[in-house]
Order: structure tokens, then sequence, then C-alpha cells
């Protein structure tokens, strides 16, 4: 058998070297995929995000505990509770009466005002644990709930290495209670109203994450 060895033409040989190259590329590419989930990047904290947010994305008005009493002296202050708990007893949130109580400088009296939730209000009441100056709550009345929408942006603080820090600015939808619809309820609850003004994209919100031994973890308090 006679073997013919041909040599192969200019364009041929073009095409093996488009072919090499494209061959290159996509080991390059391949390498350069190669995924760290510690890295603080938007992929990665998306998901500690979302389950932050299923677990914590509730908005809350720090009423901890009920019934609450309202003395005279805070009714004739304009103290938050005297501004907003007529409103809620209007949209049948609470209702009120009138107890006796020990009579005092803020009370001359001897009476306070007790609100208590009604039936539609215990629906808001949830469990929400939060501590402050050693002080331990488990529930919370909340008026919405925040999920995300987009991470605009992450920064990092890397200056403890084995556990840096990462600040996510966000965009997010709101699942708002529906009485917070109302226009009164908005007028003596503005920081809510604000937040229910500003999703999807209109206002960002922050959350911290530090990395640890279980990949990153989101931080309580303020960032």
């Amino acid at each position: 058998m006679n073997l013919r060895f041909i040599r192969p033409s200019r364009r041929a040989l073009a095409s093996i070297k488009t072919l090499t190259g494209i061959a290159m590329v996509c080991v390059l590419a391949a390498c350069s995929t190669s995924h760290d989930a510690n890295a603080p990047t938007a992929e990665n904290l998306a998901a500690p995000l979302d389950d932050y947010l299923a677990q914590r994305g509730d908005l809350c008005l720090a009423m901890f505990d009920w019934p609450i009493d309202l003395t005279e002296a805070e009714a004739g202050s304009g103290a938050r509770h005297a501004i907003q708990f007529p409103v809620m007893e209007q949209l049948g949130l609470v209702h009120s009466t009138i107890v006796a109580a020990p009579k005092t400088s803020e009370n001359p009296d001897g009476a306070v005002k007790r609100f208590e939730l009604t039936e539609a209000g215990r629906k808001f009441y949830k469990p929400h644990p939060y501590a402050a100056h050693g002080t331990e709550h488990a529930n919370d009345f909340c008026v919405a709930h925040l999920k995300r929408e987009k991470i605009v942006e992450v920064k990092v603080d890397a200056s403890d290495a084995r556990h840096p820090l990462a600040v996510v600015s966000y965009t997010y939808q709101i699942d708002p209670a529906p009485w917070m619809q109302n226009d009164d309820a908005q007028r003596v609850f503005p920081m809510i109203a604000r937040i229910m003004n500003g999703a999807g994209g209109q206002l960002q919100l922050r959350q911290g994450f530090t990395l640890g031994d279980k990949g990153w973890a989101a931080q309580t308090g303020p960032v």
C-alpha cells in the first residue's frame, strides 16, 4: 500500500490556528470561573440576604408588650403612642379603656388609658426576638415584610483578614399590612410610609454580613 502525504493548504492551517485559539480561550474561561463561595460578591451574598429577610424582614414598631398604658402626661406631651394609638383604634387594631392607677405627678387624676390588641390587631403581633439594654422581647407588632429585589453594591472591610465584613446595599419589594394604605396610618407611621414608597428601586437598604466558619452571616444592628 502506498501512503501519500498531503501538505495542508494555507486555508486549512489558518483554520487549525483559529480552532486552537478558541480552545485556549475556553480553557482560560473555565479556569477563571472557578467559584469561591466565600468571595464577597453579590452572587454569594444573595442567598444569605434572602435567608435573613425571610427570618428578620418584618418591619415592626417596638410595641413589644401588651396591654400598653398611656398616662395623662404622655397624652399631653404628644408622645408617639398618644399620636399613634388613636389612629390604630380607629382602624380597629386596638381598643382602649380607662383604668384606675396610683396618683402621681404624671397621673394626677389616678387613671390611665389602657390599650389592648383586638382580634384584628393580634394578627400583626408576631414572634420577633429583640434585645436591648439587657431586656429581651419575644414578640413585636409588625406592619410589613421585606424581600430582596436586587443587590446594588457590596462594600468590604477586610481589616480583619479572618473575618471580613461586607455591607450589602439592595433594593427591595414590600408587603405591607392592608391598613397601612390608610392616609392617617401613613401620617402617624412616617418611617414605614417612607420605606413603602421607596420599594421597587426608589430607596436602598443596607445589611451587614460577617464571614465566619460557616460562610456569610448577617449582623444585627445598624451598618
